[in-house]
């Protein structure tokens, strides 16, 4: 009986070195993350991880792409047959559920905002942003009044879940939380 190891292709490879990515870089950043680390956890060598993406930054960039295309498929799964104040409500809610629970994503987040310094990783961040705005506005036909809102909230959401007190254990961050309900 012959035991043969079950071959990745490189898309599946690809897709391994962007989850090994996330966390290293969410934990990391940009700067303090070793490819390496990234390399051995998607069990491949680290050349190929090079072959793949080129550079650290490439694979950084990478990483944030997919980061907000994801979030997008979440709003647009969220909004699927709604519009209007219904649609923003939906994708709040999606994003709370599916997103805040998720800590090195929600760390790889505010990894990408700090590293906006970089002209490169800049442009990218601000294109997928821009995408869920875009998107936000299509769908719900809000002002900006109401998207400001809506994304300021979703930013003050990030803020708190990063630091672990979206579950009230502070005073301050339960008074803060209680802002965001709606009356």
């Amino acid at each position: 009986m012959s035991i043969s190891a079950e071959r990745k292709t490189a898309a599946e490879r690809r897709e391994a070195v962007l989850d090994a990515a996330l966390d290293e870089f969410a934990l990391r950043g940009l700067d303090g993350a070793s490819t390496e680390a990234i390399a051995a956890a998607a069990g491949i060598s680290q050349p190929y991880v090079f072959r793949l993406f080129g550079t650290k930054k490439d694979l950084f960039k990478a990483v944030i792409t997919r980061c907000f295309r994801e979030t997008l498929e979440l709003f647009q799964r969220a909004a699927e047959g709604k519009r209007g104040p219904e649609a923003l409500e939906a994708m709040g809610a999606a994003y709370m559920d599916e997103m805040l629970p998720d800590r090195m994503r929600l760390r790889g987040q505010m990894q990408a905002y700090a590293a906006c310094d970089d002209p490169e990783i800049r442009d990218v961040v601000r294109n997928g942003y821009g995408d869920l705005v875009a998107y936000a506005e299509r769908v719900s036909g809000a002002g900006p009044p109401e998207i400001t809102q809506f994304f300021a909230t979703g930013m003050l959401l990030n803020v708190i879940a990063s630091m672990g007190v979206q579950d009230g254990g502070e005073p301050w961050a339960s008074r803060l939380l209680a802002g965001c309900e709606k009356p």
